[in-house]
């Protein structure tokens, strides 16, 4: 992977993946994306898709993000277009730790126009876009209500 960004969460495993099980606010952590279109009822389950738009109005794209790979509570793995640029493999992985939870994302180019940047100009952009991704949803995990307040 050419990017791979870590920050602990002062949240459990669960609630972290009770957002990321959430397709409908992957656009207030994903860098990048403007706004949600449609969520595939089946979202988290691999082939399952998020379609949402990228950039800023009026210039959006609809696009759409699929599920490769998941291991519920641990591991989410998606291939995310991003027209005209290509598709990207996106990996996050969370691990308890102590109270919280340290969350892992990997992104690289896997097809398209970007694919062909060599990965020492790609890394850099990556790399802040997944520093600032991972903040937003620090924002929002960190935001939520305890379990045992809403009980």
């Amino acid at each position: 992977m050419t990017s791979r960004r870590t920050r602990l969460l002062e949240a459990t495993p669960e609630t972290v993946w009770e957002v990321l099980s959430d397709g409908w606010l992957y656009p207030l952590w994903v860098v990048g994306a403007s706004r949600m279109r449609q969520v595939d009822r089946e979202w988290p389950a691999p082939g399952s898709q998020l379609h949402h738009s990228i950039g800023a109005w009026p210039a959006l794209l609809d696009d759409s993000t699929t599920v490769v790979a998941v291991t519920p509570g641990i591991r989410l793995e998606l291939e995310a277009r991003v027209r005209p640029l290509g598709t990207g493999i996106v990996t996050i992985t969370l691990e308890p730790a102590g109270a919280g939870t340290r969350v892992v994302m990997e992104e690289d180019a896997a097809g398209g126009p970007a694919a062909l940047v060599p990965s020492v100009l790609r890394s850099p952009m990556l790399d802040w876009r997944n520093v600032e991704s991972l903040r937003r949803l620090a924002y929002l995990v960190e935001g939520r209500p305890a379990e045992s307040a809403i009980a």
